[in-house]
């Protein structure tokens, strides 16, 4: 994590997770997403407020996590999301390193637009390993619902991401947000590869239905909400895939990654972006 960011987190009084969820877990959560770099996420939170707590684990305001996302070899998880399928899924193992806890995570969307999130502990060396047995099993069950059940048994690790969060408690009961640096992808396909942006900073805001102060302050800093998906923007800047709902991200922040396929945009499928 950027020095400047981590002295500011770790100014701040800390919370046990246990108290954490008790405190923050009966909220009707409205998730906003913000990528904006280090220097501008280090002058907004240092405006924090003095009764904001970090979560602090193990001593450490920032634990690493690792995940591992799945996909069909023709990338139809993604695809299903990046061109805004009503129905959809995605399939992962997040590790929280700090911990050693590891889960195996669905996630799916269904007709009434509803995200629901279902996950089951797992032993460390199984996540990122590819699904076998009562694993995938489990997995079929949760995606059925979407009807793309016939799609699981394809299912193979496309990417393996890292990053570094630290997560905020915000005073009156205004809900919690999460601090990502250190971002780090690379692909499990057969080219391996690699995308790393440590500068970007990712804050996502979880609070009621009133914008929470951490949301009032990055708007005023001339920062908005944009689309951004860990496993998708990563997938669009290091392959050439249909991107449009992620493409004001990755031409601000992954441009470089970009500029290789520009030969391809006349083709159909680039005409999806």
């Amino acid at each position: 994590m950027n020095a400047t960011l981590n002295s500011i987190l770790a100014d701040l009084d800390v919370i046990g997770l246990d108290e954490m969820n008790e405190r923050a877990a009966m909220l009707t959560r409205v998730d906003r997403k913000y990528a904006l770099d280090a220097t501008q996420a280090s002058a907004i939170l240092s405006r924090l407020p003095e009764e904001t707590r970090v979560l602090q684990i193990g001593g450490q305001v920032s634990q690493g996590y690792a995940s591992t996302y799945y996909d069909t070899p023709d990338m139809d998880s993604y695809l299903l999301t990046a061109l805004k399928r009503r129905r959809r899924f995605k399939v992962r193992t997040r590790s929280y390193l700090s911990s050693g806890a590891s889960f195996l995570e669905v996630k799916t969307r269904g007709a009434r637009g509803l995200t629901v999130k279902k996950r089951m502990a797992i032993s460390p060396d199984e996540a990122g390993a590819p699904l076998a047995g009562d694993r995938r099993w489990w997995v079929m069950g949760k995606v059925e619902p979407t009807g793309f059940v016939h799609l699981v048994p394809a299912l193979e690790p496309v990417l393996a991401g890292s990053y570094e969060r630290a997560t905020l408690l915000l005073p009156n009961g205004e809900g919690r947000a999460t601090v990502d640096t250190d971002l780090r992808w690379c692909s499990l396909r057969t080219d391996g590869a690699r995308v790393a942006r440590p500068s970007l900073v990712i804050i996502e805001t979880k609070s009621g239905a009133t914008p929470s102060l951490v949301d009032h302050l990055l708007w005023a800093d001339g920062v908005r909400p944009v689309k951004i998906s860990k496993y998708g923007t990563a997938m669009a800047a290091m392959h050439d895939l249909p991107a449009n709902k992620w493409h004001r991200t990755l031409s601000r922040y992954f441009a470089e990654y970009l500029a290789g396929s520009e030969a391809a945009h006349s083709s159909p499928l680039a005409l999806a972006r």
